[in-house]
């Protein structure tokens, strides 16, 4: 396992889970379409998209919960198609919430999990409990567990048989911030340090911008686009523009006819866009030989929400 000069996983290239075209069918309704993209080790995967758009579907195609109607899921080189219950083996997820027996203690339902696999042995529950950080509560009842820690024993039912690749669906819902932060870093750590490859479907916008390395952006069961979180960071020459005018209506109509493919939003007597900086000069000069008076020029730097809601057309976030 390659590890850089701080012990840290390296994110390799080679996929360890790998869909392609995945797609799925009620009748004529097409739930996920021809959905394709690699997920490497040692990276938290982020999934966002509109309600409906498909995430959960295709989560639960990749854990064998609902059939593809076509298309491929492989893990570690291995067809779920072909031989799903090997390749399951390598997966370890939480789809809705863990399942446990509340009036049973932590330990003895990782003990319970573990005899669904082979070769866990007590050493490996031991590592799995200091791991998520239960090792002072482990032996208490899961009744008395507060919602964070059920789902830091969640987290440690999923490692229990070493898997390469950890699948949650919206794992932060019911967390207070304490515990949203608190399960956050547990995955970056999961990722980083044992170069598991971490997949995460979730509505928080702000907690997968801190969470993921990339994000997948899904549309009506389409994939819009995949984006580096610090790529999105970076792009500062990209700025949301507040221009507040004489004329809103044909500010707008005059600089979609220079722009054509240029988003712009009245808001009130102002036209919003969003812009390459080194552009607003030209936008600036063109409105006003168009005998449009500006009254105030405000830029703001466009935000992951920003971005999600241009690249999905002004949809909501699930």
């Amino acid at each position: 396992m390659e590890r850089n000069n701080l012990g840290g996983i390296v994110v390799s290239s080679e996929p360890v889970l790998q869909l392609h075209n995945v797609t799925k069918k009620i009748g004529r309704r097409v739930i996920v379409d021809q959905l394709t993209f690699d997920v490497p080790k040692g990276e938290v995967f982020g999934f966002l998209g509109p309600n409906g758009a498909g995430k959960t579907t295709t989560i639960r195609m990749i854990v064998g919960l609902i059939k593809m109607t076509k298309g491929e899921v492989i893990v570690n080189g291995i067809s779920i198609k072909n031989n799903f219950q090997l390749a399951m083996t390598h997966i370890g997820a939480i789809v809705e919430n863990p399942e446990m027996y509340k009036f049973l203690s932590g330990y003895q339902n990782l003990l319970l999990f573990a005899r669904r696999h082979q070769q866990v042995t007590k050493a490996r529950i031991d590592e799995v409990i200091q791991l998520v950080g239960l090792q002072h509560r482990i032996h208490d009842k899961v009744k008395k567990y507060s919602l964070g820690m059920r789902q830091r024993l969640g987290v440690a039912q999923a490692l229990l048989h070493k898997p390469s690749v950890l699948i949650f669906d919206e794992p932060t819902n019911g967390l207070d911030p304490a515990g949203i932060r608190e399960l956050r870093d547990y995955l970056r750590k999961l990722a980083k340090e044992e170069g598991i490859a971490v997949i995460v479907s979730s509505h928080l916008l702000s907690e997968m911008e801190l969470m993921c390395d990339r994000i997948a952006i899904i549309q009506n069961g389409k994939l819009i686009d995949i984006r580096k979180i610090h790529e999105l960071r970076q792009q500062v020459g990209v700025q949301q523009v507040t221009i507040e005018v004489s004329d809103a209506i044909a500010a707008q109509q005059h600089v979609q006819a220079f722009y054509p493919d240029l988003a712009v939003v009245i808001q009130g007597n102002s036209i919003q866009l969003v812009i390459d900086r080194s552009t607003i000069p030209e936008v600036v000069r063109y409105l006003v030989h168009q005998q449009i008076d500006l009254f105030s020029i405000q830029l703001g730097q466009q935000s992951l929400e920003d971005q999600f809601l241009q690249l999905t057309g002004g949809e909501q976030i699930v």
